[in-house]
């Protein structure tokens, strides 16, 4: 087979291969996007990689020349040869991977009119090369389709290479043309390269690149090219395989955007949304069950003892009308009460006396007109013990100062002691004399 044959055979087959994956592709791609997001799977946002298959090899072939785009190439005239690959991959994220690779064959160039500035007339070179580099995905996150059927890459990477040249030069070739002797050589190169990549299955994927090697050297063509670094191209096609679980995608091919619609989409998700809503539906009921008030007397209904009490009836807490006692007129009879007088309680009890409120209220009116300070002295009779008693004094002073405070007397006027049992007025012997020994008294600053 010449070399225009295998060039045209090679051009056939990396068309019929493009066009096998971008009809694939679409027709994955028209079956994804009329399903509905219903199916389910493991993976799950911010769960990790390793809810995913990774790791994927690869082989392909293609066709190696030593011209390059954009650049002083050694020969003139695109003369293909073959060239084959293998790599294995680890993807790292829904866009960043890195590859392992291996690639070998022959790049063969000629100087079609015997003008190359290296005087190279033509030359043959055997290379094997292996290389890590780092692949980028491009656009792998889309909010077009639902599930990623053709991804574009970009690559660039280090590694070694190991070649042997012949090569003949214009004064050799005018010789005669034979090939000089063969030489073998070891250099680093950096592969830089891009391609699309087209989904045929989940666990098989068709490969189409172009990648330029740089090689760290001079002479991959026989001659010296200093101060230009010797450079070829390798045009491939190929498969690739995903490697694990056949219950894990390969993350290369998962829509992000999808996996989050599709959570937020999941029926189980929506089912507790709704028993949510019924929930606060019921809790909604309740409160306003709670706030019902019939007849308006500030008691809801499921607390109204007395239903039904007329408007602008004074209810005690339980929705009953409070009852108050008729004015004693023995009691009106007697003349005003006096300011600062004793204030007096009921056994072991720091509650007021309706009885000692028009006292406090004389008080209090003095002690705001006057603008006067006042000590509130607390007592208690002899009976439990000393703490106990201690402290009752302290609350009964509290009651008197909280009273006067709420009728309208500064607080920094009112001064509280609690004296329990101590400084009794009467003998604590007596009922009579425990009875007076249960008092407040003022001292007037």
């Amino acid at each position: 087979m010449n070399n225009s044959t295998l060039k045209k055979t090679l051009a056939l087959s990396f068309a019929s291969l493009l066009v096998a994956g971008m009809a694939n592709a679409q027709t994955d791609t028209t079956k994804t996007m009329s399903a509905m997001s219903t199916g389910s799977t493991t993976a799950k946002t911010f769960g990790g990689i390793g809810q995913y298959n990774t790791f994927s090899i690869g082989i392909n072939a293609g066709i190696t020349d030593g011209l390059v785009p954009f650049s002083i190439n050694t020969t003139n005239k695109f003369k293909v040869d073959l060239g084959y690959g293998a790599s294995l991959r680890q993807q790292l994220s829904h866009t960043f991977s890195l590859q392992l690779d291996y690639n070998g064959g022959k790049v063969h160039g000629i100087d079609k009119d015997g003008t190359s500035k290296y005087g190279i007339t033509e030359y043959k070179t055997d290379f094997n090369a292996a290389s890590l580099s780092a692949v980028f995905n491009i656009a792998s996150v889309s909010f077009l389709h639902r599930k990623n059927s053709v991804n574009f890459y970009g690559s660039a990477g280090a590694g070694m290479d190991w070649y042997k040249t012949k090569s003949v030069t214009q004064d050799a070739a005018s010789g005669g043309g034979t090939f000089g002797p063969a030489e073998t050589t070891r250099k680093v190169f950096a592969p830089v390269g891009a391609g699309v990549k087209f989904r045929l299955t989940d666990a098989v994927a068709l490969n189409l690149g172009y990648t330029v090697n740089f090689v760290q050297g001079y002479a991959f063509s026989g001659v010296s090219t200093y101060p230009t670094f010797s450079h070829y191209s390798y045009t491939y096609g190929g498969l690739e395989f995903t490697l694990g679980s056949k219950s894990k995608q390969n993350i290369e091919w998962v829509n992000p955007v999808a996996m989050m619609y599709d959570e937020l989409y999941d029926a189980a998700l929506r089912q507790e949304v709704e028993v949510l809503k019924t929930r606060v539906g019921a809790v909604e009921g309740a409160v306003s069950d709670l706030k019902k008030d019939s007849d308006g007397d500030g008691v809801a209904d499921q607390f109204d003892k007395c239903p039904g009490t007329a408007a602008g009836t004074v209810v005690d807490g339980s929705g009953c009308a409070i009852v108050f006692p008729k004015p004693d007129t023995a009691m009106a009879m007697k003349a005003p009460a006096t300011a600062y007088s004793n204030i007096q309680f009921e056994f072991d009890s720091s509650v007021l006396r309706t009885s000692s409120y028009p006292v406090l209220d004389a008080t209090s009116a003095d002690l705001r007109s006057s603008g006067k300070k006042v000590e509130v002295d607390g007592f208690a009779s002899a009976e439990g013990t000393a703490a106990h008693n201690l402290q009752l004094s302290k609350d009964r002073a509290n009651s008197v100062k909280t009273y006067l405070v709420n009728s309208g007397v500064d607080a920094k006027k009112v001064k509280i002691k609690g004296f329990g049992e101590n400084n009794p007025i009467a003998d604590n012997s007596t009922e009579d004399g425990r009875v007076q020994n249960r008092r407040v008294q003022f001292k007037q600053k």
